[in-house]
């Protein structure tokens, strides 16, 4: 049985089952690997379909010492702590913490939801496919890009690992869809799915219109010339070897960082910290910074990753981050998981011009959201912004 893309989506926003893929039979048994233990999910032929439960547990924080940062054991590591997410296997039936009987219901008080506004890239993240449908051999087709298989029936979860991700981006992301089918059960359809979890898009749109439609393939980014289906990137359900905790916790740490520390009483600076050794841009905002010797307005920091490790994160606290006036985004290898960072610390984002894109950016518009720099002159670009932010504060502090 098999869904194809349908060619109206009116009814998107409030019924997940509009976005459809499909159920596959099981060809080969499903790997395990470490930070994730996923139990009974082999079958014992190769068209058996898959039946087995699901059970997993994992660790937030970053107590396996032989994945760190840099692939090897360092002296130093938080206190993990440990989250556990089980479902029943046949008549057995496990203690579940985390688990809902029935999906949440809108209170009859409040208004209608509306779609946020990346809601509407939907559609054209999943244009390739709109005339044709998406077939279990396009599916196939984006294996050779895929780090692994993704597959929903009857509400359970299973997957195949092709290649290895770097660091444990698959098991946050799988975390993620775990907490999906567990928040909402019996709404989210049968699917199968391929999944990249570089940082680079890697599929293409087809060259000419008669070209067969690219191969689907899910990732955190894209850009205007790939047709790669964006999905949320891994660190909103964790990273544990940078020590970043999940979105929904770090995202209350800031709010109070926020009102520690009042717009008006912050440093009158643009601030940045992250890797430079990543790209080449990040290494020429270095140049902006006062050590220079010119006054950019600009406060940059290099983080040596390597040493933070051996501290033990020791100032590496994204919630201590939001004490300057002007806040600076700038890509990493491709996009950067710190945008949401930076956007949440309730000062104006100075945000580098960049031909990436996540799932939520596309709904970011310029003197709304952010300031643009521009990439060809960020220095003299990001002064400018500061300059009069600094000789508008009225006009500032009432936008944000």
């Amino acid at each position: 049985m098999y869904h194809f893309y349908p060619s109206q989506h009116k009814d998107l926003c409030n019924k997940p089952q509009g976005v459809r893929t499909f159920i596959i039979n099981c060809f080969k048994s499903i790997v395990h690997f470490s930070f994730l233990r996923v139990t009974s999910l082999r079958c014992n032929s190769p068209t058996q379909s898959f039946t087995a439960g699901v059970a997993a547990s994992l660790s937030t924080a970053a107590s396996k010492t032989h994945q760190t940062f840099f692939g090897r054991s360092e002296p130093h590591r938080p206190a993990a702590q440990a989250i556990h997410f089980a479902c029943g296997l046949g008549n057995q039936v496990t203690t579940t913490p985390c688990q809902r009987r029935t999906p949440p219901s809108p209170s009859s008080s409040l208004p209608s939801p509306s779609c946020p506004e990346y809601f509407r890239w939907i559609h054209e993240d999943l244009r390739p496919w709109s005339h044709t449908g998406i077939t279990p051999d396009m599916v196939a087709g984006a294996q050779k890009f895929a780090h692994f298989r993704l597959v929903v029936l009857d509400g359970r979860v299973y997957m195949e690992k092709y290649h290895s991700a770097f660091q444990t981006r698959d098991v946050f992301t799988l975390w993620g869809i775990l907490q999906l089918l567990n928040r909402y059960p019996g709404r989210i359809p049968d699917l199968e799915l391929m999944f990249n979890c570089g940082d680079m898009p890697a599929v293409p749109y087809a060259d000419r219109r008669d070209s067969p439609p690219p191969p689907p393939l899910f990732r955190y980014c894209k850009d205007d010339s790939t047709a790669d289906i964006l999905f949320p990137d891994w660190s909103f359900w964790g990273w544990p070897e940078t020590d970043i905790k999940p979105w929904e916790t770090l995202r209350e740490e800031l709010k109070e960082a926020n009102q520690r520390m009042s717009w008006m009483k912050r440093e009158p600076y643009a601030y940045w910290k992250g890797n430079t050794h990543v790209c080449k841009t990040r290494r020429e905002v270095l140049r902006c910074n006062v050590s220079y010797g010119k006054e950019w307005n600009a406060r940059i920091y290099q983080q040596d990753w390597r040493r933070t490790v051996k501290e033990g994160f020791k100032g590496s606290n994204l919630a201590d981050q939001c004490t300057h006036r002007y806040k600076i985004f700038i890509e990493g290898s491709s996009w950067s998981v710190s945008e949401k960072y930076i956007l949440a610390c309730d000062s104006p984002t100075l945000y580098v011009k960049t031909r990436f894109h996540d799932f939520f950016s596309r709904g970011l518009a310029p003197g709304r959201h952010y300031w643009p720099i521009t990439d060809r002159d960020k220095c003299r670009s990001i002064k400018f912004a500061v300059d009069w932010g600094n000789s508008h504060k009225k006009e500032f502090y009432f936008c944000i």
